[in-house]
């Protein structure tokens, strides 16, 4: 390409490519950790393809077969086609498989001691193509020999299965994959017997995004470490230069940041300005004496993180934050503490909100609660704790209980009066990760309890 442009021309492409590469940003190795908790480096593409790879066998052969008992499910199937994707597809398959292959099915049958048998009803385990599926899937279909809904109705009908799960769900969007036209196939494919048996796998899709194996558990702070270091380059005089600098660049900044460690993010970065009314107009230039809060979450081997944090701007001499800004961390910190100690197996995420809302005020607090899962996805399969707009609790998913081996965004804020701003009233909003466990709730990369500060 260069070679066709004129020597001038050439010259300011360079100039521009320098000025915008972010040299003074530390390389993914410098984000080498220092001890547990800590960013440990940033893997390879393969490095990660094969550690997800590694966590899906052992789901497969752990996770999986809990899931479906306590479901009561004898037959799980999953049928999904290339551009329209099943929400469970990319974590059932190794990767670095992409998308569906035309038609998709698969089936997962409980043999119990023997595990459950997973087979796969299209062209993948078949010749050379995708031979990696191999080690995750028995090929059950010859495209040359019969049609595959004809072949699924016989896997079907060979192993006489009481309850057949499939995904439609009317609660949750992750188990309610299962179109309208292969639907329709699928029940002619079965006849009305085999239809009849035909349940809701909402429940089994639900328990098998949110459960975390212990390889996962053990990795997933070095997630949101990678996230917190983000954050804290994004808080910084580095980056930030007040009068200057936008919320907008610091959103575009924390985007291009990601790319250069080769991460994405599961939504659009975002950055608040909350300012002391009496200083002048909203605006998305960041002025010294502001209280920043930024929401970035990162994906990295197939799983999300999702953080809130808050940063103070100083004014000149100023040493720390106004008083009244610390207080308010504080008491969102006890927020927190109320929340996780009301997290235990088995209540329901609406139990845990109104009882972790009402010990709040009784504290004096002004609570607001919207906690959620995280894993697979950001807003992630399990219950919730809330919603901004629904403090008396979430019908459907509010229901759902609370089980062990989960990941969660502790999401949340407090409404507090700050003097040194005239009393004005600023909402402390928070979110920081955490895993639930049978020992119980942990932050999986510690949590803030100063405020970050600018200088």
């Amino acid at each position: 390409m260069y070679r066709r442009l004129k020597p001038l021309t050439f010259v300011l492409v360079v100039i521009c490519a320098m000025l915008l590469t972010p040299a003074a940003l530390p390389s993914a190795r410098a984000l080498a950790g220092q001890g547990p908790g800590r960013a440990e480096g940033v893997l390879s593409l393969h490095e990660r393809d094969l550690l997800f790879n590694g966590w899906l066998k052992n789901r497969f052969e752990h996770v999986l077969p809990e899931i479906m008992r306590r479901e009561r499910i004898d037959m799980w199937i999953v049928i999904c086609r290339e551009h329209n994707e099943d929400p469970v597809y990319t974590t059932l398959v190794p990767h670095p498989s992409m998308f569906a292959w035309r038609l998709t099915m698969f089936v997962y049958v409980d043999k119990g001691a023997a595990g459950v048998e997973r087979l796969t009803v299209n062209r993948y385990g078949g010749g050379d193509l995708h031979k990696d599926f191999r080690d995750y899937y028995q090929a059950a279909w010859e495209p040359e020999t019969m049609d595959p809904w004809q072949r699924l109705a016989q896997i079907v009908k060979a192993r006489d299965p009481k309850r057949i799960a499939i995904n439609e769900s009317e609660t949750w969007a992750f188990a309610d994959g299962l179109s309208a036209a292969n639907k329709t196939r699928l029940v002619q494919a079965l006849g009305l017997d085999y239809a009849r048996r035909l349940v809701s796998a909402e429940r089994l899709v639900v328990g098998w995004l949110e459960r975390r194996s212990q390889a996962e558990i053990e990795f997933y702070p070095r997630i949101v470490a990678i996230n917190h270091q983000v954050v804290a380059e994004a808080f910084s005089s580095r980056v930030i230069t007040p009068g200057v600098t936008t919320i907008d660049d610091l959103e575009w900044w924390v985007r291009e940041r990601l790319a250069q460690l080769t991460l994405d993010t599961w939504f659009p970065p975002m950055f608040y300005i909350v300012r002391r009314a009496s200083t002048g107009p909203a605006s998305r230039v960041i002025q010294r004496g502001d209280l920043l809060r930024c929401d970035v979450g990162v994906t990295y081997v197939g799983l999300n993180s999702d953080i809130q944090e808050v940063a103070y701007v100083l004014r000149d001499g100023e040493t720390d934050a106004p008083k009244g800004l610390r207080d308010a961390l504080a008491k969102g910190n006890r927020l927190q503490d109320l929340l996780v100690a009301e997290m235990k197996a088995g209540r329901t995420g609406n139990e845990i909100l109104a009882s972790a809302l009402r010990k709040a005020t009784a504290e004096g607090l002004a609570p607001a609660i919207y906690s959620h899962p995280i894993g697979y996805h950001g807003h992630a399969a399990g219950a919730r704790i809330g919603l901004p707009d629904m403090q008396r609790g979430v019908p459907g998913m509010g229901d759902y209980p609370l089980f062990a081996d989960t990941c969660w965004a502790i999401e949340l804020g407090v409404r507090v009066a700050i003097p040194e701003w005239d009393n004005q009233d600023v909402q402390m909003a928070l979110e920081q990760d955490a895993v639930f466990t049978a020992s119980g709730t942990s932050f999986l990369d510690g949590r803030q309890t100063a405020i970050r500060l600018v200088r």
